[in-house]
């Protein structure tokens, strides 16, 4: 269904996988934000999946400027050491840059009805909060994002909608991460916060050791009604 395009910014070009919906009417675009395994099949699988909803999906190479076209599994130790290596490298900072320039992008795109979402998740569970506290998203969803707390007092920026997905058990973010997130975002009406206390990181990732078909059945559903309500021309 999709194929790559380029993104330009001003520090150069970098690839992106796109799936267009069948739909000939102009439609709401979605960002996908990846995990730490690059713009592999399982987010190519994410994007095709939206845009056979009917959205215009677009998932960015955001390790470009260090290594581009990662396209890596969970499948093998020698994988998740190259994963966690490009993590601990990568600066969110500039990623969200390159998330603004996907968006502008994006949404002078001729299929594109000028509303962009974004849904992203681990590392792009990061990247989705960030999104919707930096650049004009207008709604954003983040899968167990990683360290959001220690960016929680930008939650008084956020201008659009976001929607967050917590494990409970998340083996990446203990509870005293999870109760500042709450914290911090329970108060805000644009926020909404989804527990699912007996899952742990990745449980919404199909063939992952942690996957849970129900609970990410639940989650990608209120996924696509918070999308569908918040991105209509």
């Amino acid at each position: 269904m999709g194929h790559m395009i380029e993104i330009e910014s001003p520090d150069g070009k970098f690839a992106a996988y796109r799936a267009d919906p069948m739909h000939a009417a102009r439609r709401p675009a979605v960002i996908v934000l990846q995990e730490i395994f690059g713009v592999n099949a399982v987010m190519r699988g994410v994007c095709d999946d939206l845009a056979a909803k009917g959205f215009l999906a677009i998932c960015p190479d955001l390790f470009w400027r260090i290594e581009p076209g990662v396209d890596i599994t969970d499948k093998s130790d020698a994988e998740w050491k190259k994963a966690f290596d490009l993590m601990n490298r990568f600066d969110p900072d500039t990623g969200i840059i390159d998330i603004q320039r996907t968006i502008d992008q994006v949404r002078r795109d001729r299929i594109c009805n000028g509303h962009v979402g974004a849904v992203g998740y681990c590392l792009g569970g990061l990247l989705a909060y960030l999104t919707a506290c930096r650049t004009d998203c207008e709604a954003s969803v983040g899968y167990y994002g990683v360290n959001i707390a220690k960016y929680a007092d930008e939650a008084k920026t956020i201008k659009g909608q976001l929607m967050l997905h917590i494990a409970g058990k998340d083996q990446f973010v203990d509870a005293e991460a999870q109760k500042a997130m709450h914290a911090a975002l329970d108060p805000l009406p644009n926020v909404t916060l989804h527990d699912y206390p007996e899952r742990d990181h990745a449980f919404a990732r199909i063939g992952g050791d942690h996957y849970d078909e129900a609970d990410a059945a639940t989650a990608n559903a209120r996924t696509l009604q918070f999308l569908s309500a918040h991105l209509q021309g």
